[in-house]
């Protein structure tokens, strides 16, 4: 299970990050451009969403999201205890909503409640490249109603691609986004499942759209 935390600062963010880590991999965003960014490129259960963000706020960050169609569950944590702030982020598409100061308890036991409130609700929540979809809820990939299996992180790593079409993505990156800075593999790892992804893909006839950039990484292309 995976949570974004959108958060400017930086010592609460760690200090959501430390309370909820025993049971999450975490991602943090500092404001809301960089958080958008992360919730675009990356398959999160949660995302946590502080209101008061620079760049964008909180509101507009939550309807970035709902409006390019990302049903990613979001929990917005925040000091504004306004019965307009927290009506005006339901309407948005907030699924929960809590005021700071927080107990870890509680905070653990929301994220949970809107897990199993939220799985598979989504149907929405799918990219599509030509006949080519992906449900990040389901984590399928269905092709003219041909089910594709990819195996572990593949799906994650070809989702990481299609996400960046027509961008170059280092193997650094995808190994960042993916395993994680503190992953104790390293990034010759990618190269394996870059490999696996598309044998798999070969079979549908959408390996010529991932490309390898020599020495640099990969670029999903027509």
């Amino acid at each position: 299970m995976r949570v974004l935390i959108i958060e400017d600062d930086k010592i609460l963010s760690k200090t959501i990050e430390q309370c909820i880590c025993s049971k999450y991999d975490i991602d943090r965003a500092y404001d809301g451009e960089e958080g958008i960014m992360y919730a675009k490129q990356n398959i999160y259960d949660v995302i946590i969403l502080d209101l008061m963000i620079p760049i964008m706020d909180g509101y507009d960050v939550l309807s970035s999201l709902r409006n390019n169609k990302i049903y990613t569950p979001v929990l917005i944590l925040t000091a504004k205890d306004a019965l307009d702030d927290k009506l005006k982020g339901f309407r948005l598409g907030a699924d929960d909503y809590m005021v700071k100061p927080f107990n870890r308890e509680e905070l653990l036991a929301r994220i949970d409640a809107i897990i199993r409130r939220t799985h598979g609700n989504y149907t929405e929540n799918v990219i599509e490249f030509k006949d080519l979809k992906l449900d990040l809820n389901s984590r399928k990939i269905i092709v003219n109603d041909q089910e594709v299996l990819l195996q572990g992180k593949q799906f994650d790593v070809l989702v990481y691609l299609i996400n960046s079409k027509n961008s170059i993505i280092t193997k650094e990156q995808i190994f960042d986004k993916i395993w994680g800075f503190d992953s104790e593999t390293s990034t010759n790892v990618i190269e394996v499942y870059a490999s696996g992804l598309r044998k798999e893909l070969k079979k549908i006839g959408y390996d010529k759209y991932l490309k390898t950039i020599r020495g640099v990484g990969y670029i999903w292309t027509e």
